[in-house]
C-alpha cells in the first residue's frame, strides 16, 4: 500500500486541485493507494473541500484533525505516528506539500527507487534534472544555504536537498525511527522539521536516494507560511545539537 500524506493548514485553494492530480497517479499504481490529510487547525474549508473532492474522485481519504494550529513539525509528527500505527511491512509513506508546488507525477519514480532498495527517497530540486520555478531569490538562497550547511556539518550520503519535504519513506524505516528515538523522533517546529526527519532516518542508518523535482512555486496557492528569521535560527541550533550528539557518540565508541 502507498499512502500520500498531506500536512495542511488553510489550503482550501489548493487541496481540491492537488487531489485531482494525485488521483490518476494512485489509480496507476500496482499497489493500493490512499491519501492521509493531516489538517493542522485550519480555519477555512480545507477539510470539507478535501473530503468532497476525494468522494467525487473515488480517492480513499483518511483525515486527522488538530483542533488548533500546532505548526508543521507537529503535523508531521501526527502523520508519521499514524503511519507507524497503520502501515504494514512493505508499505510506503509519501509526504508532500499541499500547496500544489509538488508534482504528484514524481511519485512513481520515487517508488521505483524504493523498489531498488532505498529506504528514503527525496524529490530533489538539486538532483540532475531538478529545478526551482517561481521561488524568491531570498527563499532560494535560504534553501540552498541550509542544504549546503547541513551537507557540511551533518552529512547524509545520497542527499543534496535537505529542506524539501517531498519524500517517500519505507514503512520499516518509520518503525525503526520511533523505536530508536521515541517521542524525540520529531522535535523541531516549522520547516526545519523536514531536515530533522531526514537526518535522523539517515543515521539509523537508512539508505537515502533522490529523484529530480521541478519545484513549481509559481503554482503555490496563498502566501508562504515560513518565518525566515526563525527558520534560520532553528537550522543553526539543530546543526549545533547534531554536532554535539556526534561528538558524544564518538567519545562513547572510543571510550
Amino acid at each position: 500500500m502507498v499512502v500520500v500524506m498531506l500536512p495542511a493548514y488553510n489550503e482550501s485553494d489548493s487541496v481540491g486541485p492537488l487531489l485531482e492530480r494525485i488521483a490518476p497517479v494512485l489509480n496507476g499504481l500496482s499497489d493500493r493507494g490512499s491519501v492521509l490529510l493531516v489538517d493542522d487547525g485550519s480555519s477555512d474549508s480545507t477539510v470539507e473541500l478535501g473530503r468532497k473532492k476525494a468522494d467525487d474522485l473515488g480517492v480513499d481519504l483518511e483525515v486527522v484533525i488538530h483542533e488548533v494550529n500546532r505548526g508543521l513539525g507537529e503535523a508531521l509528527k501526527t502523520g508519521f505516528s499514524w503511519a507507524r500505527d497503520h502501515l504494514a511491512e512493505g508499505d510506503v509513506l509519501v509526504v508532500m506539500d499541499t500547496d500544489n508546488t509538488h508534482d504528484p507525477d514524481v511519485i512513481p519514480s520515487m517508488l521505483a527507487r524504493i523498489d531498488e532498495g532505498y529506504d528514503v527517497v527525496i524529490a530533489s530540486r538539486y538532483a540532475p534534472g531538478g529545478e526551482e520555478i517561481g521561488l524568491s531569490p531570498l527563499r532560494a538562497i535560504l534553501s540552498r544555504g541550509a542544504s549546503l550547511m547541513l551537507r557540511m556539518f551533518l552529512p547524509v550520503k545520497g542527499a543534496r536537498d535537505y529542506s524539501c519535504g517531498y519524500r517517500a519513506y519505507r514503512s520499516s524505516v518509520i518503525a525503526r525511527a520511533f523505536a530508536t528515538y521515541g517521542d524525540g523522533f520529531i522535535t523541531e517546529q516549522g520547516f526545519v522539521s523536514s531536515a530533522e526527519i531526514l537526518i535522523k532516518c539517515a543515521y539509523l542508518p537508512a539508505k537515502v536516494g533522490e529523484v529530480p523535482l521541478i519545484l513549481r512555486y509559481d503554482l503555490k496557492g496563498g502566501a508562504s507560511k515560513m518565518n525566515i528569521g526563525d527558520t534560520i535560527g532553528r537550522y543553526l541550533k539543530m546543526i549545533a545539537a547534531g554536532r554535539r550528539a556526534i561528538r558524544r557518540q564518538r567519545r562513547g565508541v572510543t571510550a
